[in-house]
């Protein structure tokens, strides 16, 4: 009976032993890099991927030797179900234990995510390219749609002509797309989304339209219709005054001049229009092209232009939808960005000759 004890007892320390050894063999090996080439390598960690399939890839990646101590050592550290869908910059000289860290850490993968901000008082052109730029869409896959297509979804597009763009409407902000297999470049373990793969052109679209749903309160839509003008009305004149002044309170100043302007039948002459149309800066516009015919030349017609000529910003915004009274009919920008207010065309025209010699 003694020996038997013995014997199990020995069996049993052997068993120990053996896991031990075994345990501190592994915990050795999941420390060893798999090389000493430090190139960095993207992987990708993709939705619905199980441990087993990682460990695959990692292995077929020369990122691993071997895929069974990946498997062991996740697993004894519990974090089988912290690995984070993304893409990751890793390298053949990081070990398991590290390869491990950086999946399981917040911001150690780079999300197939891309930022992008959009500047008050672009346009819809310049929206494009910077979308294209990262390879979400072709140049022209936004222009080419009409407020028309999206009427029905879309309630404040409602009083907006039908085969206008959506110049006005795509709400300037920081935005975040998604970004269809991304081409990565990894820099000393950190990474950075160049290019996207074509994404869906409405899809970004309806990502624009759902912040300015937004930011157009109940309240602002109420203040328009209690003031018997439309959304789009306002966010014509916002474009306007986004082009034309800086300083919100000037916004508002400017505001009152135009809306007295159109009240009184009299030309806008806001210059943002001519630049619009001739795609100069508003320093160089000429007499000629004050006569362009076209519904967006503020000097030959009256009223507002045809729609919106940029994406205005939220100031833009209410001080279109809240004019400052004033006595003021004129006013110009200086090269320095001041405006200057004018009562008479004199004193508009003396205020010129000083500013503009």
């Amino acid at each position: 009976m003694k020996k038997q004890i013995i014997i199990a007892v020995f069996c049993l320390l052997l068993i120990i032993l053996c896991f031990a050894g075994v345990y501190f063999f592994i915990q050795s090996e999941v420390k060893k890099p798999f090389s000493q080439d430090d190139k960095d390598v993207v992987f990708e960690v993709r939705e619905g991927e199980g441990i087993k399939e990682i460990a695959k890839n990692l292995k077929d990646s020369s990122l691993i030797k071997n895929d069974f101590y990946f498997l062991i050592w996740i697993l004894k550290e519990g974090k089988a179900k912290k690995i984070l869908v993304a893409n990751y910059c890793l390298s053949p000289k990081m070990n398991v234990v590290e390869i491990i860290e950086k999946f399981t850490k917040e911001g150690g993968g780079i999300p197939s995510i891309v930022k992008l901000t959009f500047p008050e008082g672009w346009r819809i052109s310049q929206m494009e390219e910077r979308l294209q730029n990262k390879g979400l869409i072709d140049f022209g896959d936004i222009l080419k749609f009409k407020i028309k297509e999206f009427k029905k979804e879309t309630a404040f597009l409602n009083d907006a002509p039908e085969e206008v763009s959506f110049e006005g409407y795509l709400f300037p902000d920081t935005y975040f797309f998604y970004c269809p297999s991304p081409q990565i470049v990894c820099k000393e373990g950190r990474g950075e989304i160049l290019k996207c793969k074509k994404g869906d052109p409405r899809a970004i679209i309806e990502k624009f339209l759902a912040n300015f749903n937004e930011k157009l309160t109940s309240d602002l839509r109420s203040e328009i219709k209690k003031q018997n003008k439309s959304i789009f009305e306002i966010i014509t004149m916002a474009s306007l005054i986004e082009k034309e002044v800086r300083d919100f309170d000037d916004k508002r100043l400017v505001s009152g001049i135009l809306w007295k302007r159109r009240e009184h039948n009299i030309p806008l002459q806001v210059d943002a229009t001519i630049a619009f149309l001739t795609g100069q800066k508003t320093t160089k516009i000429s007499l000629e092209d004050l006569q362009i015919d076209s519904p967006y030349n503020t000097y030959k017609y009256q009223g507002l232009p045809l729609g919106p000529i940029c994406n205005p910003g939220f100031q833009s915004i209410l001080a279109a939808l809240y004019p400052k009274e004033s006595d003021y009919w004129y006013y110009l920008s200086t090269t320095e960005g001041d405006t200057i207010f004018s009562k008479t065309l004199e004193e508009h025209n003396l205020a010129k000759t000083k500013y503009f010699k």
